[in-house]
């Protein structure tokens, strides 16, 4: 189905990977890579996956076999910590946010890994892309509405200054116009060079802005092409998207 692509580098490449929870093997086989600077969202129906491969990407979950690879280095044996100090973060669907801090000290907590004097300029591109925060950064974060945490969660991650931006479900329980906001950052991301793996329960406005994606289905890869080709596709739309 997919048409051949010109390769970019790769920023991730899953071979072959399996994974779960304790006894209970979630993933089987998964094959999947992002180049440098794209998108590439990942698609399925609840329970297919998507989360659980997020995490294993992310270091929370040690694979039972296959092959993770961020940057051109195995991800094996690597702390979370250590991934978000090479450039790979993580925002988990919970948004995980510091409730009683302001804006401000939830990006400076997402600046950790960063030299005293480098989180000022990282917190004006965040302001920038995210003006609401720029003007309530002394407002308490468990205060804001539901669209307003999750800028505040993907603004602390680019704190950081990732190379590879993991995001899980960022639409949860919001408003169909701030879901295209939100969404719409997320390409702005993408264009100053920072590569995004998306999970995403709205199908159809993932594949809207994703370079690439990737179909789950029962802990496989089932499908894959670019975005545009999966959301034109009725079969993909009726069997495995529910559009």
């Amino acid at each position: 189905m997919p048409k051949t692509e010109a390769r970019t580098a790769d920023m991730l490449r899953i071979e072959k990977l399996c994974c779960g929870y304790g006894r209970m093997q979630i993933l089987h086989d998964i094959d999947l890579r992002l180049g440098e600077g794209e998108i590439v969202a990942l698609v399925g129906a609840n329970g297919a996956g998507k989360t659980t491969t997020l995490r294993a990407v992310c270091g929370q979950l040690r694979p039972m076999s296959g092959t993770i690879t961020f940057a051109g280095a195995s991800t094996a044996g690597r702390r979370p910590d250590q991934l978000v100090r090479d450039g790979l973060v993580h925002v988990p669907e919970d948004r995980a946010l510091f409730g009683t801090l302001t804006v401000e000290e939830n990006l400076r907590m997402g600046a950790w890994t960063r030299a005293p004097g480098e989180a000022a300029a990282s917190m004006r591109e965040v302001f920038e892309l995210f003006p609401v925060l720029g003007e309530r950064r002394a407002q308490v974060a468990q205060t804001f509405s539901g669209g307003q945490q999750q800028m505040l969660a993907i603004g602390r991650a680019l704190m950081a200054r990732p190379r590879l931006l993991l995001l899980d479900e960022p639409s949860t329980g919001l408003a169909p116009k701030l879901t295209w906001s939100v969404l719409d950052a997320v390409k702005r991301i993408r264009d100053t060079g920072v590569s995004v793996l998306l999970v995403e329960q709205n199908a159809k406005q993932a594949l809207g802005i994703a370079d690439r994606a990737y179909v789950l289905e029962s802990g496989s890869t089932v499908l894959h092409g670019t975005g545009a080709e999966l959301a034109g596709s009725a079969e993909v739309r009726k069997a495995y998207l529910g559009l």
